[in-house]
């Protein structure tokens, strides 16, 4: 195997490669990235079992002199790519043994595995593929993996829930004290439940950052493939059944207090700062608790109390109310922080039931978001 290639191209495609290399594995032959080059093209692959990664790259700059493949150190060759400085590398094997990277006056060998120990990796079939615009995309994950569950106890809460049903894709997300919940109309699709793990979705965040054109969803039993570009996203499906969510919303709410959301959230975030931190025997979260208070007069509290650093008070100033009695209600912040910077909208309401129920958040713009926040008890 020998080609060239130019290192910008080259570190691109690296850059989504690294996606779906392992920290560590029980499997080295994982820690490596495949590098397959035939008469005319170049693929390099990646895996850690629950995330495939492989990109296809058929650039100008690249001149290929003899067709092979190899697996090398995943992240040594991508930190030997990421630091040289020329413009064009070289990349050869030696005996089948090393790799050789030559980069202007600079050489580097690497010792290699055999390629004949990777796991071959079975990617989707590329057959009637969902497609969707990639911002999109992007804010359906942005707007709700954040509220999956850290703790394994529940790995079905892991993941986001992806719901498609008369063309409305539904995402839903929740570690059973919070929830979020967006949707976006599609084209005409056939109906499907998946449920993806947070891990993946973040991954798949990064990789889309900055691309701005469709991206297409290709579904089998266990996985799901993204393409996009030249790359191949795969990442497992989770197995269970999603538990039902559709009925944790309320459907009235006699108290709803609007506000601007850059202030609400700046003024959640300082008193925050002085808020005790809570950790109970059946949560593995730590999360800081502070009280809302409105009064009959409509002002609108909030507040902590800390008796080993001190107290926080703000009074806020909301653009609008509508009260049916005074409300006392505890709850995160960093779920409310958290819920709060999902929404574009520039103006979001609070929306409570009567006694210690979940309440709604929302906003004028986001129309198909609700983000969803289970109260403490104040005793």
């Amino acid at each position: 195997m020998e080609f060239k290639i130019d290192r910008e191209i080259l570190l691109e495609n690296l850059n989504y490669i690294s996606r779906g290399l392992p920290s560590k594995s029980p499997m080295p032959i994982l820690t490596g990235i495949k590098i397959e080059v035939t008469d005319t093209d170049l693929y390099m692959t990646s895996s850690n079992t629950d995330i495939s990664v492989e990109t296809f790259v058929n650039d100008s700059s690249l001149l290929i002199t003899k067709p092979g493949k190899t697996v090398v150190p995943g992240r040594f060759f991508i930190d030997i790519i990421r630091k040289i400085n020329s413009k064009q590398v070289s990349l050869s094997l030696v005996e089948d043994k090393i790799l050789t990277i030559r980069a202007d006056r600079g050489e580097y060998k690497l010792h290699i595995m055999d390629p004949l120990d990777y796991p071959n990796i079975d990617f989707v079939s590329l057959n009637n593929p969902l497609i969707l615009p990639s911002e999109k995309f992007r804010n359906l994950i942005r707007q709700t993996v954040f509220a999956t569950a850290s703790s394994e106890k529940k790995p079905i809460l892991t993941g986001v829930h992806f719901h498609l049903q008369d063309q409305v894709l539904t995402a839903v997300a929740t570690d059973s004290f919070r929830l979020s919940q967006t949707k976006l109309e599609i084209d005409e699709y056939a109906p499907f439940d998946i449920t993806v793990p947070n891990k993946s979705l973040d991954e798949l965040s990064k990789v889309l950052d900055g691309y701005n054109e469709n991206v297409f969803l290709y579904f089998s039993v266990n996985k799901l493939l993204v393409k996009f570009k030249n790359v191949l996203f795969q990442t497992r499906l989770l197995d269970g059944n999603y538990p039902d969510t559709s009925k944790l919303i309320p459907s009235e709410f006699p108290i709803v207090v609007k506000f601007y959301k850059d202030e609400l959230l700046e003024a959640v975030e300082r008193v925050s700062l002085l808020s005790p931190r809570d950790k109970e025997r059946d949560r593995e979260i730590t999360y800081s608790i502070i009280k809302l208070s409105i009064d009959k007069n409509r002002s609108v509290h909030i507040s902590t109390t800390n008796a080993t650093i001190g107290d926080a008070f703000e009074e806020l100033i909301p653009t609008d109310t509508s009260i049916a009695s005074p409300l006392v209600i505890g709850f995160s912040s960093r779920y409310l922080i958290e819920a709060l910077r999902s929404f574009d909208s520039t103006e979001v309401s609070l929306n409570f039931s009567e006694g210690v129920r979940p309440f709604v958040v929302k906003g004028e713009k986001d129309y198909y978001l609700t983000q969803l926040i289970l109260p403490v008890r104040m005793d």
